[in-house]
């Protein structure tokens, strides 16, 4: 089943808007001294976590990897489900911490602890954000590559035509089941041993 229209604008138009936001960060706190460039900060950090809350409410009743043309063990539901929503606290962390920036900034604090840990958990969001998309992209596309029918549901170009039938492709989701399925005999083995 395909994301619908909403979905997808919100999802591929909100990568414009995070990019924009990385791409014009700012280089040293001492420029919201410029009031315009303070106001047009606080103006966009407001609005992209407004965009992000927004985009989780509407998507937290879409179940993870719904679109999948085949069966997706729990392990791997839940390990997606951890990225999307370890992105989620990072993108609303984000600008929270930015906000926080600012505001700090304009009541006079522009060092000291607390703009510190402001500057901290927002340098350390950044980060995380950009390390859990590279995870969150890398997954799509091997996804893609084994034919999950997730890649199609939400990328307008490359649709799958099902299951990839290449040897190679298949061994390596056959490990990766196995692997799954490993954790969850573990985890069940530990949760009996803790129930006796």
């Amino acid at each position: 089943m395909a994301h619908t229209k909403l979905a997808k604008t919100i999802h591929w138009s909100f990568i414009v808007l995070y990019a924009y936001g990385m791409f014009k960060q700012l280089d040293d706190i001492s420029q919201l001294e410029d009031n315009g460039l303070l106001i047009f900060e606080v103006i966009f950090a407001s609005i992209f976590l407004l965009i992000v809350i927004m985009r989780y409410f509407y998507m937290r009743n879409v179940g993870t990897m719904h679109a999948s043309t085949v069966p997706v063990h729990p392990v791997h539901k839940f390990i997606a489900k951890s990225v999307h929503t370890s992105m989620y606290l990072c993108l609303i962390l984000l600008p929270l911490s930015g906000l926080a920036i600012a505001f700090l900034f304009k009541q006079g604090i522009v060092d000291g602890p607390l703009q510190n840990i402001a500057i901290g958990i927002h340098e350390f969001t950044a980060t995380t954000s950009y390390v859990l998309i590279a995870v969150h992209v890398s997954a799509a596309i091997y996804s893609r590559v084994k034919g999950e029918g997730v890649w199609s549901s939400m990328v307008p170009i490359l649709k799958e035509d099902g299951p990839s039938e290449n040897e190679y492709v298949k061994k390596i989701a056959e490990f990766e089941n196995a692997v799954y399925q490993h954790i969850s005999t573990t985890l069940e083995s530990f949760r009996s041993k803790g129930s006796e």
